[in-house]
């Protein structure tokens, strides 16, 4: 499937500051039943936004207005638990581009990468310093260079950079799925194949 070119993103941000969210927090193991990455957006952090009644609980991040934006800031060690991809799909659905922390689980981490959703590590101080500048300014803009891999406090100018793999940077800056990365290079292996072989 393919995914979205993933260049420079400048939003608002959706704090979460909870660290140790797991993916049964982030997508119920009883919503696990479709297939497709489409609709598993409505039940992200099901149990968190909505009561037993399916009201929606006002004090939940996602429920307040006051914040909005692609990017959701979160707590430290995001992502834990079953290697479940809805997880980064239910993210991914609900319109979330980037997830800022101090620490991921790894398999999340791929997920996320695979589902077009890009994990950015940051230190503890500046998730911290993230954190407080949401808080005191609800619209306060985050930057995220990808090509650069930097992110970026834009009401400060306060930038620190992150670490991607090279493979999945080059995926996601250009809009490819491992099968679309392969298919593009079909050319130079097509190329290499018909290269005159060395009797030596």
């Amino acid at each position: 499937m393919a995914i979205e070119k993933f260049i420079t993103l400048t939003s608002t941000c959706v704090p979460l500051p909870i660290e140790n969210v797991d993916t049964d927090q982030i997508i119920p193991a009883r919503f696990l039943k479709a297939t497709t990455r489409d609709g598993f957006g409505k039940n992200l952090f099901r149990d968190w936004r909505y009561d037993k009644n399916d009201q929606p609980k006002p004090e939940f991040v996602l429920n307040n207005n006051t914040w909005s934006g692609k990017i959701l800031v979160a707590g430290r060690n995001f992502g834990s638990g079953s290697s479940r991809e809805h997880a980064a799909w239910a993210i991914a659905d609900y319109g979330f581009k980037t997830v800022i922390s101090s620490f991921f689980a790894d398999i999340f981490k791929n997920n996320a990468l695979n589902t077009g959703i890009l994990p950015v590590q940051v230190s503890e101080a500046y998730l911290a310093e993230i954190f407080d500048a949401i808080h005191k300014d609800p619209k306060v803009m985050l930057e995220i260079n990808l090509e650069n891999q930097e992110v970026t406090l834009l009401s400060t100018g306060h930038k620190e950079h992150f670490d991607i793999n090279h493979y999945k940077k080059t995926c996601l800056l250009n809009g490819y799925d491992d099968i679309e990365f392969l298919l593009n290079l079909k050319e130079k292996i097509v190329e290499f194949e018909n290269m005159p072989q060395s009797t030596d």
